[in-house]
């Protein structure tokens, strides 16, 4: 998310994440200060910001209580559906500081979460909160050779903007892994026989009952299967055929490049930890993209009152524990 806002001009103020090995990671790259747990840090501790940038996990959202304290004649705002949950940090944090926009991230299911009840929950605490909000589905294919569908939420306070966010059109541009992967990837990568004969005996027992679970075999020709954190277990999800060899996972680097980041990008870190880190992250293009949009929208802040923007776009990452 750092990368994406910066190449759109902004400047990072404030950093939390939860996890040692990202937050190494983020110090290796960054050169700055990674705060720890976000439940254990003050509103008020957190410098003031332009646009609050944060994922968080999707967990239940209780709601069952809320006609008991109705009837009891107690309060029922945003701290009562969403207090217990990390997207409860995320609100706080906005009640306190109340920055002009902000951008949130999550997994396409959050939509349908609890038949729409905990994605209806957020709206409202954001609406609640003096936001409008917009939220999208977006498919990084547009940016990189992956399937990955996340949905962002976007708000715009109310005193500083006459409409709510638009989000930008992409237009496809058509990548494709063989624009990752690298010429030759040490043998270590490559699936071991027992391992091989395991994924195509699952897949294959799945087959008989009709079932679509199974390995994805890539070529360089190929959009891969969605990243994800427990890719380094088998990395049956996205392998790379070698002909007459068996196939192999992709390189942590590889991993990097198809999330968008940059090749120079330091990975400090050991195999299995890099995979976790870089199947819980953004896809950098697409946060760029979503960047930009902001940073425009940011500029017809105070066209209708009397509030200014300032010279130089501020914004706030917020990460949380696991991220997704």
């Amino acid at each position: 998310m750092r990368l994406g806002f910066e190449k759109a001009g902004g400047r990072c103020v404030f950093t939390s994440e939860y996890d040692k090995y990202p937050a190494s990671m983020y110090r290796e790259n960054f050169g700055s200060e990674v705060h720890g747990d976000i439940t254990k840090i003050k509103a008020s501790d957190i410098p003031p910001h332009d646009v609050l940038v944060a994922g968080f996990p999707c967990q239940p959202f209780s709601i069952a209580g809320v006609s008991k304290k109705n009837s009891l004649g107690r309060s029922h705002g945003f701290s009562c559906k969403t207090q217990g949950t990390l997207f409860f940090d995320v609100a706080r944090i906005l009640e306190h500081h109340r920055p002009k926009m902000f951008l949130l991230e999550n997994v396409k299911n959050l939509r349908s979460h609890d038949k729409g009840r905990t994605f209806r929950v957020i709206v409202e605490t954001l609406e609640e909160l003096g936001y409008m909000v917009s939220s999208q589905v977006i498919d990084a294919s547009l940016r990189v050779p992956q399937k990955r569908e996340r949905i962002y939420i976007v708000g715009a306070r109310v005193e500083y903007f006459s409409t709510a966010f638009t989000f930008p059109q992409m237009e496809k541009k058509h990548r494709t892994l063989a624009d990752i992967l690298i010429p030759v990837a040490d043998s270590k990568y490559t699936l071991s026989d027992k391992l091989w004969g395991s994924l195509q005996a699952h897949a294959e027992k799945h087959r008989k009952k009709g079932n679509g679970f199974g390995y994805g075999l890539c070529t360089g020709k190929s959009v891969s299967r969605t990243l994800s954190a427990r890719y380094y277990k088998d990395g049956s999800e996205i392998l790379i055929d070698q002909p007459g060899r068996n196939p192999r996972r992709l390189t942590p680097r590889e991993c990097g490049l198809l999330m968008g980041f940059p090749e120079d990008f330091k990975i400090p870190l050991s195999d299995t930890r890099a995979y976790k880190c870089f199947g819980n992250s953004v896809v950098v293009p697409v946060i760029e993209e979503l960047a930009k949009g902001i940073s425009g929208h940011l500029e017809t802040s105070g066209k209708t009152g009397s509030h200014r923007l300032p010279k130089k776009m501020k914004y706030d990452t917020e990460h949380s524990r696991a991220l997704f």
